[in-house]
């Protein structure tokens, strides 16, 4: 398979790696982005996951909480400064109490729900519509969950991180570990719980790097067990050390413990996890704008 520059150039932003370094491994993997991307995390460590892990699309997330119910949802905008304007925050909150309020089966019912603003109503959709066209800015609604139960508690870092956390205990404790959880990032409760494909994915970008260490086989295997159990402790909530420690040593399990409190579970919004960011091609927006101009004159 042929190597453009563009894909070259895709490799590079994910992965922070040098020009060539990305040519090779794309060479190497015939192409197959995902593939290359581990080979170069094989090749030049956890480097090459960090520029993966940003996130670059626009928007904020916003959560709710009162008696016993609770709303979390990402509401995306096109550019920061939007994300920052006092009526789109103002929707994003008021969608955050109709989650909670509610519990909409999709977004379709989310956007039903009756609610207005600005002139704008009776509904969030018309409301979500009149301030596209007063603001000039596409916004949409990406995702969202209902949370129900005694024990919620809830942690917004800025606008751009949210975190709902489910527990039975002290609701203080609770707070503490939805903001370690923004702060950390964890992908799962307890070690058990670390989805298998990331497992696997680790174990597989261990084995590279240790193979290349010329070690016998029996001493191979321990470096690649040693690295996926460390994988594990670094990903999982209640093996991180807890960010408040004062010891620098005590784990969220035994802040927890100590506290006689029980987590249930955690749900985390990051804005724009996932989404690929649209990159304008200026030059190419130029040169379209020429040619259309040349066909209308």
């Amino acid at each position: 398979m042929a190597i453009t520059a563009s894909m070259v150039a895709e490799l590079r932003a994910k992965t922070d790696a040098p020009m060539m370094e990305c040519k090779k491994a794309l060479t190497e993997a015939d192409g197959d982005m995902a593939k290359a991307e581990e080979l170069l995390r094989v090749k030049l460590g956890t480097k090459a996951g960090k520029a993966a892990s940003r996130v670059t699309a626009e928007g904020v997330v916003a959560a709710f909480i009162e008696g016993g119910k609770g709303g979390l949802i990402e509401v995306n905008s096109e550019t920061d400064f939007v994300s920052k304007n006092d009526s789109f925050l103002a929707m994003a909150n008021a969608a955050a109490k109709l989650v909670a309020e509610h519990n909409p089966a999709d977004l379709d019912a989310l956007g039903a729900l009756a609610y207005e603003q600005d002139g704008y109503g009776p509904t969030l959709e018309d409301v979500r519509k009149g301030l596209i066209g007063k603001i000039g800015e596409n916004m949409s609604f990406r995702r969202f969950k209902a949370f129900s139960g005694a024990g919620l508690a809830a942690y917004v870092h800025g606008t751009r991180i949210g975190v709902v956390v489910e527990f039975d205990g002290d609701a203080a404790a609770a707070k503490d570990v939805a903001m370690h959880v923004a702060a950390m990032k964890p992908v799962a409760l307890t070690s058990a719980d670390v989805p298998a494909d990331l497992i696997a994915k680790e174990r597989a970008v261990a084995e590279g790097k240790a193979a290349e260490s010329g070690k016998p086989a029996d001493i191979v295997s321990k470096m690649v067990e040693g690295s996926v159990q460390k994988y594990l402790k670094e990903v999982s909530l209640a093996d991180q050390v807890f960010v408040k420690a004062a010891d620098g040593k005590q784990t969220v399990a035994q802040m927890l413990k100590a506290a006689n409190t029980n987590l249930k579970a955690f749900t985390m919004y990051v804005v724009g996890e996932g989404i690929e960011k649209k990159t304008d091609d200026f030059a190419a927006e130029v040169a379209a704008q020429v040619a259309a101009a040349k066909a209308g004159a």
